[in-house]
């Protein structure tokens, strides 16, 4: 039956409604007796979506395996070479140290570092590495040529917190930790698990202890830095605009931020710290892109452009972080 004697089936059996009724992809099916194009190429993206999402549920699996195993070797290589108590610290970062000692990290960068826009060969570049935790890109950074200056909060206490939260919050990390002090715990979490890569590796990047607000060149110990890299640290302050405010100036060339994006079209600075405590009480905002290409152009870089997309596993939570990376120059 040709197109328009299956058109004139249809209409005569069911009406003009009964035709629409079908939908396109049926409607054409019906006509033409085959599949619409468009139909054709949506099975084809939910299989790709489908074979995808098999494919991290995979690597979920995989890495808690593996987080089992590198947790295991870590404490025997410790004890066995008698490195010190490590006990109660927080391994942000995955580093390898040499000799078969992997940190066990809630974030293994080492096979995603291809999906960042830094060059093989740092040789001579000048790296400030923001918001910089264990301190993997710093290490790495360094690895590749780069003289770094790393900046962590001073204290744990100067995280961007509810004030109303911070009692408990602070209660239940020190249990979680063993820490019997505000000090035992910041070095516990923050500063010890850095400090202690840094001599194994044999490290010379400088640490800068810092609020991202009051960075300053006399801190920093430079005038200003070919890159900087402002990883996952947007949303954990309670001022985007004050923070890309203080980096601005110490970046002599390009900017580097990993961010999570808030769907909107207009330019937006979404909330999203709810209005009481949750889980993850250090999340504050979220812009969406357009948001973010303003805020980097008002505090004076020149071109802004999406460089790519980070997907990284989130061990413990055991679930996939996805991270716009953002590139701004001078």
């Amino acid at each position: 039956m040709n197109t328009h004697r299956r058109m004139a089936s249809i209409v005569a059996t069911e009406g003009l409604t009964g035709l629409l009724r079908r939908g396109g992809g049926k409607a054409f099916r019906a006509l033409t007796g085959r599949a619409h194009p468009d139909t054709a190429r949506h099975v084809a993206e939910r299989r790709r979506e489908q074979e995808r999402e098999a494919a991290r549920t995979a690597e979920l699996v995989r890495q808690k395996i593996v987080y089992a195993e590198q947790v295991e070797q870590f404490r025997a290589a410790v004890q066995r070479r008698a490195l010190g108590n490590v006990e109660g610290f927080y391994w942000y970062h995955t580093i390898d140290l040499g000799d078969g000692l992997v940190t066990p990290g809630d974030y293994d960068f080492r096979d995603r570092m291809s999906e960042y826009p830094f060059p093989a060969d740092m040789s001579g570049q000048t790296v400030l590495d923001v918001g910089s935790a264990t301190g993997f890109f710093a290490f790495e950074f360094e690895r590749r040529g780069a003289d770094v200056v790393s900046v962590e909060l001073p204290s744990i206490a100067d995280w961007d917190m509810i004030w109303s939260d911070r009692a408990g919050r602070f209660a239940d990390m020190m249990r979680g930790h063993g820490a019997e002090s505000l000090a035992a715990l910041d070095r516990a979490h923050v500063h010890g698990p850095f400090e202690f890569c840094h001599r194994l590796r044999g490290s010379r990047v400088r640490r800068c202890r810092s609020r991202v607000a009051d960075l300053t060149p006399e801190k920093v110990g430079a005038a200003g830095f070919d890159t900087v890299f402002l990883g996952d640290v947007l949303s954990h302050t309670f001022s985007p605009l004050q923070t890309l405010n203080a980096v601005a100036p110490l970046c002599r060339r390009e900017l580097v931020i990993t961010v999570t994006f808030y769907p909107n079209e207009n330019p937006a600075l979404t909330y999203v710290g709810g209005e009481r405590e949750s889980l993850d009480s250090r999340s504050w905002f979220q812009p969406n892109w357009e948001c973010l290409r303003q805020l980097l152009v008002r505090v004076g870089f020149r071109d802004v452009r999406l460089a790519g997309l980070s997907s990284v596993v989130v061990r413990r939570a055991w679930m996939w972080s996805d991270r716009h990376i953002v590139v701004a120059t001078k």
